[in-house]
């Protein structure tokens, strides 16, 4: 597996883009790329940069939406060989991170929700790890067990088929999704090709330098 600086200061993109487009990011003993790996490093030369998205799919639309009309951003933020934690922020809410991980089969994610004081909120650090090897482009997130069973006990019973998705394509886009089998479809797409200010702290973790 390739080792990614710990730091969160990056060389240039377009090389960093060269490189991973070009070079074998993490091999087995037969010479073959995990795509989780591939994928994940294709976040990472991100770290760093924020990005502004917009909705793109809401099915079956949510009345009042908590979405609607808010500035939607997410921030490569602290990156490690193992680990990406990137906020997602709504507006003036900056209670969501999502929480990238290796795993020894692929990759987790996670959802990290805090209250403004930094408190964890009663729903917080679910999602599900890859079931399949995916694409260096797609990932998918089917929920796990010790999910479905904080879901359960909030009376989110709708969560508990859970599927999340990401998707990146270096310097164009990268796009989250939520989906059910019920027929539920979210999904946010970001533009890559046009980095922003970042956004605040995220409520509950550390400044960086």
């Amino acid at each position: 597996m390739k080792t990614l600086p710990a730091s969160r200061h990056w060389p240039a993109l377009g090389t960093l883009l060269h490189l991973v487009m070009l070079t074998p990011v993490s091999a087995s003993a037969a010479g073959t790329v995990h795509p989780a790996d591939t994928f994940f490093d294709r976040i990472a030369i991100h770290c760093g940069q924020a990005f502004a998205g917009r909705i793109i799919a809401s099915q079956p639309p949510i009345p009042n939406d908590p979405f609607a009309g808010l500035a939607l951003l997410m921030h490569v933020r602290e990156c490690n060989p193992a680990e990406l934690k990137i906020p997602f922020h709504i507006g003036d809410n900056h209670s969501r991170t999502w929480v990238l991980t290796r795993t020894p089969d692929g990759l987790r994610l996670k959802h990290d929700h805090r209250h403004e004081d930094g408190s964890e909120e009663a729903v917080t650090m679910y999602g599900g790890d890859t079931a399949t090897p995916g694409t260096s482009i797609r990932q998918e997130f089917p929920v796990d067990d010790e999910s479905i069973q904080m879901f359960l006990r909030e009376g989110l019973e709708g969560s508990t088929t859970n599927t999340w998705a990401m998707e990146i394509e270096p310097g164009q886009r990268f796009l989250y999704e939520l989906s059910r089998p019920d027929g539920r479809l979210f999904q946010v797409e970001f533009d890559l090709s046009k980095p922003v200010p970042t956004p605040p702290t995220p409520w509950g973790h550390p400044e960086l330098d």
